[in-house]
């Protein structure tokens, strides 16, 4: 019989109960991919993370949906380096600590800023944005049951991916994002005709006058009703206001969850050359609120 350890942590909050739950595994090393998978389905949290040793980088970490492995994913990136920290495997200096983890997409860098031995902020780098395939405005008010009045129509409903492929959608105001009524079955048969992994819907603006945008998130063939709050697709959110000038700054306040009762926060830093975007940072904070061991 195995004894795994197993963290849930709440990602982008400080608060209990708040955010995004992530499974992290921090010894996965004797774990096949079967067992990861029927973990993730066990956990049932958006995704479960699994930590090993890389020859490329400090970290080899793969994250598991409870139906699908994904490629890159940020929230759970956030609850694994906490969790690491927790367990002295990463030791901070004062100011920025700096990790790499080994993705299916590529080895990526992760900053850690501390002061005191204590976690101020977890940043994770994504891959260059791509701007991909773009859809019809008035399928997608169908699925997402709004007005196509209340989508954004002067905007396109577009691929995104810096790492994981996400459809971006953007709707008029806080009210439209409010009054979703996804069509979870037509969402997921569009998505497997399409490009994406899953739907990211958006509104500049949010509950707090803080807030640049505000979002909510939809992957049901990956077994996720609603994403609290989206990491990987804030990325690509963040890419595509900067690239169709919805935004005038490159540093931007997300917040997710709010409408599920998950408030979370989500910093969003979107890094120039010349005038393309070369890539994308995410950062948050997180919280341990459990841990123990499965048996199998």
């Amino acid at each position: 019989m195995k004894r795994i350890r197993i963290k849930q942590v709440d990602a982008f909050t400080t608060v209990p109960f708040g955010g995004n739950p992530a499974g992290v595994v921090t010894d996965a090393t004797d774990l096949a991919e079967g067992e990861m998978q029927a973990i993730a389905r066990e956990m049932n949290l958006s995704e479960t993370a699994f930590v090993a040793p890389s020859e490329e980088a400090d970290f080899r970490v793969r994250f598991f949906t409870p139906r699908k492995e994904i490629d890159l994913a940020g929230h759970p990136t956030i609850a694994t380096m906490h969790a690491l920290v927790e367990e002295g495997r990463i030791p901070l200096q004062d100011g920025v600590t700096t990790v790499t983890q080994e993705l299916n997409v590529g080895v990526l860098p992760v900053e850690i800023y501390s002061s005191g031995g204590r976690v101020k902020q977890i940043v994770m780098t994504q891959k260059r944005p791509e701007f991909l395939t773009t859809y019809s405005h008035r399928e997608w008010a169908r699925a997402l049951g709004i007005p196509e009045a209340a989508m954004e129509t002067g905007y396109p409903v577009q691929t995104v991916s810096t790492g994981t492929p996400q459809l971006m959608a953007l709707v008029r105001d806080l009210r439209a994002l409010q009054n979703l009524k996804p069509d979870l079955n037509y969402i997921a048969e569009l998505t497997e005709r399409g490009d994406f992994f899953s739907v990211h819907v958006f509104c500049l603006g949010g509950f707090s006058p803080q807030a640049d945008v505000h979002a909510r998130h939809f992957a049901p063939t990956a077994g996720v009703i609603e994403d609290p709050v989206t990491g990987s697709a804030s990325g690509g959110m963040g890419a595509y206001l900067v690239r169709y000038g919805l935004v005038d700054k490159l540093k931007l306040v997300a917040e997710q969850g709010h409408i599920v009762g998950r408030p979370g926060t989500v910093q969003i830093e979107v890094i120039l050359e010349g005038e393309e975007i070369a890539s994308v940072k995410v950062g948050g904070q997180a919280i341990t609120i459990m841990e123990g061991e499965l048996f199998f």
